[in-house]
């Protein structure tokens, strides 16, 4: 498979990354495309390094893994204490503001 085929796959992967961040109306959801839509900037970083030649790439893709997952722990932290507080996961509905 040439460098074509990954980034049809990485532009597939972006392009559902961005229809689930912008069209569910659950925070989980939304989290979860967000985390593809970085995977498709990882697998491109890869398919780049890999035909380059050289593992640039490579360690930036790791750092990006790592990066994303601490992300991930803080966003999911968030979420269950709006969910404690609201009793909710949608994003629209805690507002304080509101009341």
């Amino acid at each position: 498979m040439g460098l074509t085929g990954y980034l049809v796959v990485s532009a597939v992967m972006f392009g559902c990354g961005i229809v689930c961040t912008l069209a569910r109306k659950n925070i989980i959801y939304v989290l979860m495309g967000i985390e593809l839509i970085l995977n498709a900037a990882n697998l491109n970083l890869v398919a780049f390094s890999r035909f380059n030649g050289n593992l640039d790439g490579q360690m930036f893709a790791i750092f990006s893994i790592i990066l994303a997952a601490a992300g991930a722990a803080v966003a999911l932290a968030i979420v269950l204490n709006v969910f404690g507080l609201f009793d909710t996961v949608r994003p629209d509905d805690p507002d304080l503001l509101k009341e």
